[in-house]
């Protein structure tokens, strides 16, 4: 998929082992790029803790060692410029976030003409990742009933899925489809640009059976 080249990247988390104590330092995301964590898609890092650099407990006692630096996690993002497209990678993952608006009319779960060229290009990109577990979760904003969001999210997610079956044909690929409707937003539902970024889907997938990151 080509999207414009702005990118975010969200780096880095160092886990530093002491005799008698543990550090762990990482760098944060901006708030705004916070992915949405459904059940099953969580990440099985602990949470770095915070800590007091002028603390004197975290002098390391006489004799004691630094262990050997470990990377945890790099997460690198690249969203297109008006935000429509949106590509998440980290060292085990990849996803992609299509807006509602670039795949179905509004308050329709009916693909637009573009929307399968979108798809392929993910499907594509399951094909050279030689991914077999593929998940595609459909969300929506919080206007209108919750009931009707779950129903419209889990249509959008099945009709995306439909495609990308097509498209991978006998490729051996499990899929998880759900609707969330408006759980897990990514964005302030109180504004329609908050809005239009919760109305989406999304297609992860497991990195590194048949592909690089980059």
């Amino acid at each position: 998929m080509r999207m414009p080249s702005r990118v975010a990247l969200s780096t880095v988390a160092a886990a530093i082992a002491l005799t008698g104590a543990s550090v762990i330092t990482a760098g944060h995301a901006h708030a705004d790029e916070t992915p949405s964590v459904p059940p099953g898609t969580e990440s099985s890092a602990e949470p770095p803790v915070e800590v007091d650099a002028n603390s004197p407990g975290l002098k390391m006692v006489d004799g004691a060692t630094l262990a050997p630096a470990k990377v945890l996690d790099i997460k690198s993002i690249v969203e297109s410029e008006g935000g429509e497209e949106r590509r998440e990678d980290t060292n085990s993952d990849v996803k992609f976030a299509l807006q509602a608006e670039v795949l179905f009319g509004k308050d329709s779960a009916k693909l637009s003409s573009a929307a399968n060229a979108r798809i392929a290009a993910i499907a594509a990109e399951i094909k050279k990742q030689d991914a077999k577990r593929v998940r595609v979760f459909g969300f929506t904003d919080n206007l209108g009933s919750a009931a009707h969001g779950d129903v419209l999210s889990k249509q959008r997610a099945d009709a995306v899925h439909k495609v990308l079956q097509q498209q991978l044909g006998s490729a051996g690929v499990t899929f998880e489809i759900r609707g969330y409707g408006e759980q897990y937003p990514i964005a302030d539902n109180s504004t329609e640009e908050g809005r239009k970024k919760n109305r989406r889907v999304e297609v992860s997938f497991p990195r590194g059976e048949g592909g690089s990151q980059g």
